[in-house]
């Protein structure tokens, strides 16, 4: 699409845009002139800096939070308060007036339709797009994903979609610290630090929850890299994103929560097998979410309508169980209050589940956060219904069972833990919660695990092979080829050779790994040094056994244009230390020698490398 200034000819745009643009790119540079000299004049550190820096993230993070809640609420009024006063609608009345649940989803997804043409690559962006562009992709996030995601998650949200907030202001938060850092000419561990800043910012202040917003950033957008400086920075910005919350909605926590009491110590064990069930269970979600958006993916419909099918099919649910929509908060104080039935709460474990899977699956943004907080809290309750029937005088009420299943649940379907242990303490502010709430967090994350390696947010990616954990080092060892650090000349023998003879003309202080080839010049086998040490001291055997008869001919080779990812995966598939380096297309003859210290080094090297890069 061509710019077209008025009043000037196409042929004048591109020399206008050409000196606008380098208009800003002056003034760009002379900003980031400006700071780094004010820095250098009055001597601040990197590590000050980087808590400045925090300071004004977690400023901005608070008030991002707060524009994109009274974003829910417009978008909520306008379309299910204000519709429900022009329709009649009651999500409580047993008439045909449910039946414009199903308009409401529909509605927002219609509403959307300019975003999903004009912004389709942002409309895209969902949380583990996120944490792909933080971990392996150098964390530039565009300043318009701020506007982007933030209408289209609230429109969803506020229009009755199964969604949470919490994804969103993440990414919200994280796209605000990138940009600041991306001003400052920012990059590497430095900008990702700042968007962890942004990060726990945007969560600390939804929750008004400074600790569960420090562990959120920790554990699953930065996947738990610590530093000292880092954390110090991230713990100093989702304090102040909690100071502008507190001045926005007040000191109160997100969920009113009655006082938590252990009533006898039998209920650990409870507490333990409400773990199992919550990690059985989180494993299923996050099977299911992940089949319904490759469910969707595959249909053969224009990519426009899917988003309105996962409004009508979310809507479906809603007539039956209304409390599906939106974020569920006011159903999850109502739970953890005992004021609901064991029959709606059990039903709401399948309903929120489909509802989730179906809005988020079919492209409709937002977050499985407060999804999973919904679907531990009805899943805790129902679990506490039926433990207090057997055992009443052992065990609290349900509610208190739907306190501990939030936090089980969310580290379940999150891997993790330490993110739903805070969150539940700063939410009772109770130290008598800390025990089940481990207790419950650990095995539940420990099952999820077990039948699902990967998170509901890093399932995805693990889908195309995508390992975020494991991304940079891959990306380091992709870049260098086996030939750049083999060792070359390496000491070959022909398989004819005795073990006297071997043992006479081997010096070697290089190897201990010592390839064995045929007369015409191909690897046949390895010998390992320390395979005929038993016996080099039976003289009438070093004449008569050769190196053909003590090879190993059943080895694994790399070769000189592998790359050291590559070459890593087959070296632990051997015990052995060192391997064979052939030639490329198939050729068996040797070229070199390649050991796991190699790969060490030529690691260590490319990392302390591109560290001064950045």
């Amino acid at each position: 699409m061509k710019l077209e200034f008025p009043g000037k000819s196409a042929r004048w745009t591109t020399p206008l845009i050409l000196i606008r643009d380098l208009h800003l790119l002056r003034r760009f540079v002379r900003m980031r002139r400006a700071v780094f000299s004010l820095l250098s004049r009055f001597r601040i550190s990197e590590n000050t800096l980087m808590a400045i820096l925090a300071v004004g993230i977690g400023l901005l993070a608070g008030l991002c939070n707060y524009a994109f809640r009274s974003c829910i609420d417009l978008f909520r009024w306008l379309i299910i308060d204000s519709g429900g006063q022009l329709t009649g609608y009651s999500p409580y009345a047993w008439n045909a007036s449910r039946l414009w649940a199903i308009a409401f989803p529909i509605t927002g997804a219609i509403v959307m339709f300019p975003l999903f043409i004009k912004f389709r690559e942002d409309m895209a962006f969902g949380f583990p797009r996120f944490l792909e562009t933080v971990n392996l992709r150098g964390g530039r996030l565009p300043l318009r994903l701020m506007f982007t995601r933030g209408i289209s998650s609230a429109l969803t949200i506020g229009s009755g979609g199964s969604a949470g907030q919490e994804g969103p202001i993440a990414q919200i938060g994280g796209t605000a610290g990138s940009v600041v850092g991306h001003l400052l000419g920012m990059s590497g561990e430095r900008l990702k630090v700042l968007i962890g800043c942004g990060v726990s910012g945007g969560v600390a202040a939804t929750f008004n929850a400074p600790l569960a917003g420090v562990f959120f950033a920790h554990e699953i957008v930065l996947l738990s890299s610590f530093e000292l400086s880092s954390f110090t920075s991230i713990v100093i910005s989702s304090g102040m994103a909690t100071v502008v919350s507190r001045a926005m909605y007040g000191d109160i926590p997100a969920f009113d929560v009655p006082a938590y009491q252990l009533v006898h110590p039998l209920e650990l064990a409870f507490y333990a097998l409400l773990g199992v069930v919550c990690g059985c269970l989180a494993a299923l979600f996050i099977t299911g979410y992940g089949k319904t958006r490759d469910m969707f993916s595959r249909l053969p419909i224009n990519p426009l309508w899917k988003p309105l099918l996962g409004g009508f099919l979310v809507g479906c649910v809603a007539v039956l169980l209304p409390q599906v929509q939106g974020n569920g908060y006011e159903f999850i104080e109502k739970a953890v209050s005992n004021d609901v039935g064991w029959l709606l709460v059990t039903l709401l474990i399948v309903g929120k589940m489909v509802a989730t899977c179906v809005t988020v699956g079919s492209g409709l943004p937002g977050g499985t956060f407060a999804p999973s907080l919904f679907i531990g809290s009805v899943t805790g309750m129902s679990f506490g219904f039926l433990a207090n029937s057997l055992f009443p005088y052992q065990t609290a009420t349900p509610g208190a069972y739907a306190l501990v299943g939030m936090g089980a649940f969310l580290a379940s379907v999150t891997h993790a833990p330490m993110t739903g242990i805070f969150l539940l303490f700063e939410m009772t502010g109770s130290y008598k919660v800390i025990v089940p709430i481990m207790l419950a967090c650990a095995i539940g994350t420990a099952v999820a695990r077990h039948f699902r390696k990967d998170g509901i947010d890093t399932a995805d990616l693990a889908a195309q092979g995508i390992d975020l954990r494991a991304g940079r080092e891959q990306r380091v060892l992709e870049r260098i080829r086996v030939k750049g650090v083999m060792m070359r000349d390496p000491e070959i023998h022909p398989e004819t050779m005795t073990i006297r003879q071997f043992l006479t003309r081997s010096h070697s202080p290089r190897q201990t790994t010592f390839p064995v080839v045929t007369g015409g010049g191909e690897l046949s086998g390895v010998v390992v040094i320390h395979d005929f040490l038993g016996i080099a001291f039976e003289p009438e055997l070093l004449d008569q056994v050769t190196l053909g008869e003590m090879a190993a001919v059943d080895i694994l080779t790399v070769t000189s244009e592998d790359t050291l990812a590559k070459a890593l995966q087959i070296f632990e598939r051997t015990p052995l230390d060192e391997l064979p380096v052939v030639e490329p297309g198939g050729q068996r003859r040797v070229v070199g020698i390649l050991t796991r210290h190699a790969i060490t080094g030529a690691y260590n090297r490319a990392m302390v490398t591109q560290s001064l890069k950045e």
